[in-house]
């Protein structure tokens, strides 16, 4: 395993530019929602500190599991690749649909591109020069 302690990035973000995506993103949507968003959590204060560990949770879960799904070849892929089981797999499928209202296989998150080809002619060729196996 590679020791990047010596070549040290000059912060935990690194360039930082993820998070100046990020917060630029939600500064936007936050206001854009505020009369939505001022109510709610008056109404129940409690709500947001109370879901957040589970929703943030369970969010990058489905996100993984649908990179998984492209990067693999979906249901078939999931098995061999992944060794996942068909009752785990359909469980997960139902968690996606029900957060995102459609199947992995078709939903888009928006601004997100997965280059499949370029994925796959990547991990070759690092598992080619790897001689661990």
């Amino acid at each position: 395993m590679a020791d990047f302690r010596a070549d040290r990035s000059p912060t935990p973000e690194g360039a930082g530019n993820a998070k100046s995506a990020i917060e630029h993103a939600w500064d936007a949507y936050n206001s854009a929602n505020q009369a939505i968003n001022k109510p709610l959590q008056a109404a129940f204060p409690g709500i947001k500190s109370l879901l957040r560990p589970w929703v943030n949770s369970t969010m990058f879960d489905l996100f993984g599991f649908w990179l998984a799904w492209r990067l693999v070849g979906g249901f078939e892929g999931m098995q061999v690749v992944l060794g996942m089981s068909r009752s785990t797999l359909y469980r997960r499928i139902s968690q996606f649909r029900a957060a995102f209202g459609e199947h992995p296989d078709v939903y888009e998150f928006p601004g997100v591109t997965v280059d499949v080809e370029t994925f796959v002619k990547v991990m070759a060729a690092r598992r080619a020069g790897d001689n661990s196996d």
